[in-house]
């Protein structure tokens, strides 16, 4: 019989309980013991670890992420717009934490990134399934995007199911419509599987809703600042991304063969919910 008292303090002491039949408790909720021995290094370099373990803790904020946005999507076609708000809000700190994943290899030198970056293979983080889903819930929808993942049935059948569906910012421009604000059939009945390209007709519809409002917290207002603070953070982490490629590896051509430097600076210049940001001149 052990002699460890429970947490509550039970005989006059505020010792935890210690004696547990299987696992912790805790082991069952995190799985501690899997995250921490999903770790298999293809190199003798040290510092490989620390590459590896970012990158898998970037795909955990990856999902929490996605699951935010399809929250705040869902909360939006139900016109909930403070679930939404709510979802968004916390997805400002989750890509707060994602972009300071980048820390620890930003300072990385070329030299460093060769002692182990053949041991990548042809691995590249555009091969990345969850954030292809980050992508597509932000209008960026390719279905070229697809085609690295044909061989993983689940993962391609639900980036499939994503590449059809709304997008976070359809969602809102839905929204929009319904509230009896101008947005044209063309964009509420645009192909979904295509990339949203900016509306001259949407951007009035910001313009004007920003020329109005009162500083009273309009809640239309208030979810285009919300969005804005996710566009922003995105566009931070995209050029984040960039500044560690390019002091890591200059202008080389990326592991898998993607065109690098290249192709990070061409997604950095590309501005998400993009009437948000050039509605501003109108105001």
């Amino acid at each position: 019989m052990s002699h460890a008292l429970d947490a509550s303090g039970a005989g006059g002491s505020d010792t935890p309980n210690l004696d547990f039949a299987g696992t912790t408790p805790y082991e069952d909720y995190v799985q501690a013991d899997v995250l921490t021995h999903l770790q298999h290094l293809r190199s003798d370099d040290p510092g490989e670890m620390v590459f590896l373990v970012t990158t898998q803790v970037m795909e955990l904020w990856f999902t929490v992420i996605v699951h935010e946005w399809e929250t705040a999507a869902r909360a939006l076609g139900e016109d909930r717009i403070d679930v939404a708000l709510d979802a968004l809000k916390r997805s400002t700190y989750e890509l707060e934490s994602l972009n300071a994943s980048w820390r620890p290899l930003a300072q990385l030198t070329p030299g460093q990134f060769n002692a182990y970056r053949s041991a990548l293979g042809e691995g590249s983080g555009f091969q990345s399934a969850m954030y292809r889903r980050m992508e597509f819930l932000l209008g960026e929808k390719s279905a070229s995007m697809l085609v690295p993942h044909r061989g993983a049935p689940r993962v391609h059948a639900e980036l499939e199911k994503a590449l059809q569906e709304p997008s976070l910012y359809d969602e809102v421009l839905r929204l929009l419509a319904r509230r009896g604000h101008a947005v044209p059939e063309s964009v509420l009945h645009r192909d979904l599987s295509q990339r949203y390209e900016p509306s001259p007709e949407v951007e009035a519809v910001w313009a004007a809703l920003y020329e109005a409002d009162d500083r009273h917290g309009d809640d239309l207002v208030r979810l285009g600042e919300a969005l804005t603070d996710v566009a922003e953070l995105v566009w931070r982490w995209r050029n984040d991304h960039l500044v560690a490629t390019r002091r890591a590896m200059g202008a080389k051509t990326g592991t898998g063969g993607s065109a690098g430097v290249a192709w990070l600076e061409k997604r950095a210049s590309k501005n998400v919910f993009p009437e948000l940001w050039t509605a501003r001149s109108h105001v």
